[in-house]
């Protein structure tokens, strides 16, 4: 069973995905706002009934219904809002991923937990501190979407699919996040080969603004492509599908790091986490990894120790 937590445009978008891909019979949707996850799962039950989906959403607002799932997905929390940053929710989101988290560890405790909340990075090391559970079983949902947008702008400038681009994007899911086009590829050819250094800082700049760009475009966050990362790697945890993908995870030492969470390629499978890949950076790429990771700590040092336990 597959529990997701917050019935927003996010979650309903990834309900509606992971259903489409059948990847479970059986799927919750939690949020406290009565009436909201009922209304969301009646709807996309006509869904399947129209498509012929063997899928079931349940609709509830108590916890306790989360109880048996395999994968929690939870998306709950405030959204940004045009002008502002993913740091300006961090004591907000805090609360509520604090909250969800000791749920989780009462309900689910047998669970991978992916999360998107924002920031992403300092609520995944929340999660991960108020469920107890494993750094291999708590993830932050970003890289995929951070590389999805990077392979768009690069592939877009090149004029191929962005399938054929392999986009690498590490750090923080942030103002200081870093795309890295020396360790991006298309079919092993580097993109400074098939871009200028111009076209380059262009690609960088609009995948870092991508997400402030669609909020100030439409007045609330991004949805439909988070949407679609969190079935992916929905697939890869359900199937044991050994993805290699890109997300925050605590890591423990590598890349020189402890304790810390921020996004770099791993082995995503039914245990969650089952490897982290470590790339070789350039000496300027491991400073810009290291401001990187200096911005999630920041983060991490502001967060009210109440909601650290």
């Amino acid at each position: 069973m597959i529990t997701i937590v917050g019935s927003g445009r996010v979650g309903t978008a990834a309900a509606a995905i992971i259903g489409l891909m059948r990847l479970d019979a059986r799927i919750v949707l939690i949020d406290i706002v009565r009436g909201l996850p009922q209304g969301e799962a009646l709807d996309l039950n006509h869904m399947s009934s129209i498509l012929g989906l063997d899928v079931e959403y349940l609709g509830s607002n108590d916890y306790r219904d989360m109880a048996g799932s395999d994968l929690v997905i939870v998306t709950a929390g405030l959204p940004r809002k045009p002008g502002m940053t993913r740091e300006e929710l961090l004591e907000s989101n805090a609360k509520i991923v604090h909250e969800i988290g000791r749920e989780i560890r009462r309900h689910a405790p047998d669970s991978v937990v992916i999360l998107t909340t924002n920031p992403l990075d300092a609520m995944t090391y929340v999660m991960w501190r108020a469920t107890g559970l494993p750094r291999e079983r708590v993830i932050g949902f970003s890289g995929v979407l951070d590389a999805g947008r990077m392979a768009y702008y690069a592939a877009r400038r090149i004029g191929i699919s962005p399938a054929s681009v392999t986009a690498v994007v590490l750090g923080q899911h942030g103002e200081s996040m870093l795309p890295v086009p020396g360790k991006s590829f298309v079919h092993g050819v580097p993109l400074s080969r098939l871009l200028t250094e111009e076209q380059l800082r262009e690609v960088v700049e609009e995948t870092v603004r991508a997400g402030a760009r669609i909020t100030e475009l439409r007045g609330f966050s991004s949805n439909w492509g988070p949407g679609a990362g969190l079935a992916l790697m929905a697939y890869a945890v359900k199937r044991d599908a050994r993805r290699v993908l890109i997300a925050s995870v605590v890591l423990q030492g590598e890349y020189g790091v402890h304790g810390v969470p921020v996004e770099v390629p791993l082995v995503l499978g039914r245990g969650g986490v089952l490897r982290v890949l470590e790339l070789e950076l350039t000496p300027e790429e491991r400073q810009k990894f290291a401001e990187s990771v200096e911005a999630v700590r920041r983060l991490i040092a502001q967060i009210p120790p109440a909601y650290l336990q």
